[in-house]
């Protein structure tokens, strides 16, 4: 049986159970009929599925060609076409070499690959394992290596083998919305818990995880979870048996008081030997797998939950992030804004600028200035679109196709260039590059406790909202998405919204 770590891409956190020794009793002889838990693995493992076998292939043949183009682009960049013997053999171990150091550092793991960031940290580990070992290498072998190629060398190398993954990982999620590439799943627990992990699980078609099946207590066997179509297949005590005949890839156990550390024991012994992975939701919901860490105390295995970090030092280097980009992107977007400008001034009367009151950290209001897309009695005109409101279940007023945007407004919503002089906030420090979506004081009027939690970072230009289809969203997915962000934010996470949100503008699905 393999244990899976941490899988931070799923909403609902799966983490590993740790492995346990047989009891005394499994010592028997041989004469002694064996419980069931000692005899359930025939030691015929499951094989590993065509496409994961293929995924590797590609993983380790990406990392070779990203080793190999930055060896060479090292040496052309530092001796152009001369011919260093020394150094042209050390550039021509560097691929294998960094193939083996990123595997090293679990860059090759079937539990990192196609998803989370651990994958991207292995690749960072890497790099700074092959600075170690090439120098190490030219000092032991008297090699005269070039600082200057060593430092080409493997930052490029870095940053080619991670867009490589990144590649290899979008190929893999197109696949997995077209049903492709899927680990199936037998989910194991309560039945509303169930149900809830099932629901979880399918919001995020990218982990690449599917319930095929359920085992819950005195089932209904023959019927459906209540809201989705998983069918129930027995009891907890059939979840072993029952993982064989169906042939999942995992076992999900959620957590609740029939799945105690008796019971999870058990079953980690009737799965051992099969290839069939164990993973246990906790119940820990929207946190992600770095604020997570397994620790043992006194035979048994606890999970500890970090605080959220809103100050500190990553606190100071978002804040620098965001001037210094915001202050950039001003000077370079320029000729783009005066553009607007005058296109909004010439399509409609009005001003060229919206300013709306929004409510930031700590609920401190400021004006959120964006480019006019909307005539100038719009808010007039809001009452007579009420019943078309698309978010009826909370506060936010979203309408398709609202009659109120100009002609230069439809364009601007649709590739999200409205939202342009929210640098102006940015620089300011009234909002953030990354964050939740800055609310109307109406809507923080309405807010319990829980969702009140999104004012304590400031606001975004972009976020989980934008890259998730935004408008298209209702308003409890809005908040679902905004307070995971609150609770797991990191400068690793923000750079992946970033990176999402070109992808989100450029193909502006539930953009209006």
């Amino acid at each position: 049986m393999v244990l899976r770590d941490v899988r931070e891409a799923q909403s609902a956190a799966l983490v590993p159970v740790p492995r346990s020794a047989p009891p005394a009793e499994a010592l028997t002889p041989a004469a002694v009929p064996a419980p069931t838990w000692a005899t359930a693995s025939d030691g015929l493992r499951r094989p590993v599925p065509r496409w994961l076998r293929a995924y590797h292939v590609a993983v380790v043949g990406s990392d070779l060609v990203a080793g190999a183009v930055a060896g060479s682009l090292a040496q052309v960049v530092r001796f152009g076409t001369e011919v260093v013997p020394s150094t042209w053999m050390v550039m021509g171990l560097f691929p294998v070499l960094s193939v083996v150091v990123v595997a090293l550092a679990g860059g090759h793991r079937s539990a990192h690959l196609g998803t989370g960031t651990e994958e991207y940290r292995a690749v960072i580990r890497a790099g700074v394992g092959c600075l170690a070992l090439v120098a190490l290498a030219s000092y032991a072998l008297a090699l005269e290596l070039s600082r200057g190629l060593v430092v080409v060398a493997v930052p490029a190398a870095l940053l080619l083998t991670a867009v490589g993954r990144h590649v290899l990982r979008r190929c893999v999620h197109r696949l997995r919305a077209r049903g492709r590439c899927l680990n199936t799943v037998l989910a194991v627990g309560r039945t509303n818990a169930v149900a809830d992990l099932v629901r979880q699980l399918e919001r995020d078609r990218h982990c690449g995880m599917v319930v095929v099946s359920a085992c819950v207590p005195e089932p209904p066997v023959g019927t459906t979870l209540a809201g989705t179509d998983v069918p129930v297949a027995g009891d907890l005590r059939a979840a072993a048996r029952l993982a064989r005949e169906l042939d999942v890839d995992a076992v999900a156990v959620t957590s609740s008081s029939e799945t105690a550390a008796v019971y999870l024991r058990r079953l980690s012994w009737e799965l051992e030997g099969s290839g069939i992975e164990l993973l246990v939701a906790p119940g820990l919901m929207e946190i992600a797998g770095p604020r997570m860490h397994v620790r043992p105390f006194i035979g048994l295995p606890l999970v500890h939950v970090e605080e959220p970090d809103f100050t500190g030092p990553k606190r100071l280097v978002k804040e620098l992030i965001d001037r210094v980009a915001a202050g950039l992107a001003l000077v370079v977007l320029l000729p783009v804004l005066l553009s607007v400008a005058v296109a909004v001034r010439l399509d409609s009367s009005g001003p060229v600028l919206f300013r709306q009151v929004r409510v930031g950290r700590q609920g401190r209001t400021f004006s959120m200035l964006k480019f006019r897309t909307m005539c100038v009695d719009a808010e007039q005109r809001r009452a007579e679109l009420a019943a078309r409101n698309q978010n009826g279940d909370g506060p936010l007023f979203k309408v398709a196709d609202d009659p109120r945007v100009t002609r230069v407004g439809r364009v601007l919503r649709r590739y999200s260039i409205d939202e342009l002089p929210q640098l102006c906030n940015v620089l300011t420090g009234r909002m953030s590059l990354v964050g939740p979506r800055p609310p109307l004081p109406d809507e923080v009027a309405v807010y319990d406790d829980s969702v009140a939690r999104r004012l304590l970072v400031k606001p975004g230009l972009t976020g989980l909202w934008q890259v998730s289809g935004r408008s298209d969203l209702t308003w409890d997915e809005a908040v679902r998405l905004d307070l995971r962000y609150v609770e797991n934010w990191s400068l690793a996470l923000d750079l992946q919204i970033l990176w999402k949100t070109f992808h989100a503008v450029v193909r502006p699905l539930g953009a209006y």
